[in-house]
């Protein structure tokens, strides 16, 4: 739905009313614009006689960036649909002991199916990040400022993400659900802060 239209009618949308799409639609499609600036590296170095030796890898980092990028434009869907379901849980009727029980159960099952579309977005830019710099350090010099972009982007969207899992983590009550999954967010978000700022090192370096 959402990364069918164009971007000017998707950010309208976001910019609207509706409560959906909202920031972890933006998040998910960060990331895809970052896997998408890895293919673009990866594609101004493929071919190129004196990139000889790096051609076996930006292979690889395209191919990889296009699987991201698909997974990421998916995401912004499947946020959208994990909201509209814990709104759903939230309108249920609560007149009756039996109906608050139900609707409570329906609540912290939406919340939990909620995690998903971000957590797995956190866990697509790790990837995209480390293809960034990859293709920063091999790919062609011309466009290092692009595959810098792109772990910047990574790591922005998979802040964003972690602030979506934490945000419906609060009211789930079940601290052996809620700890390890914050616990794997937080160590993924630290190894792609790390990747971005050598990224930018090692991008700065370079160009002087």
């Amino acid at each position: 739905m959402y990364p069918e239209m164009s971007i000017e009618a998707f950010l309208a949308r976001l910019a609207s009313s509706d409560p959906e799409p909202g920031g972890g639609a933006a998040a998910a499609l960060a990331g895809a614009t970052g896997a998408a600036l890895v293919s673009m590296v990866a594609n101004l170095t493929l071919g190129k006689e004196k990139f000889a030796e790096a051609q076996e890898e930006m292979e690889r980092a395209r191919s990889r960036a296009e699987s991201l990028r698909a997974a990421l434009l998916a995401a912004i869907d499947q946020d959208a649909e994990s909201f509209r379901r814990v709104m759903d849980a939230y309108r249920l009727p609560r007149q009756t002991e039996e109906e608050k029980a139900a609707r409570k159960q329906a609540i912290q099952q939406a919340l939990r199916e909620a995690t998903a579309a971000p957590r797995q977005v956190v866990l697509l830019c790790r990837e995209v990040a480390g293809w960034s710099r990859a293709t920063a350090e091999k790919g062609n010099p011309q466009v290092i400022t692009d595959a810098a972009i792109a772990g910047v982007l990574a790591e922005a969207a998979a802040q964003s993400a972690a602030l979506n899992v934490r945000i419906n983590l609060g009211p789930i009550g079940d601290p052996a659900f809620t700890e390890p999954l914050w616990a794997e967010i937080q160590e993924n978000l630290e190894a792609i802060r790390t990747v971005r700022d050598q990224v930018l090192r090692f991008t700065y370096e370079k160009l002087g």
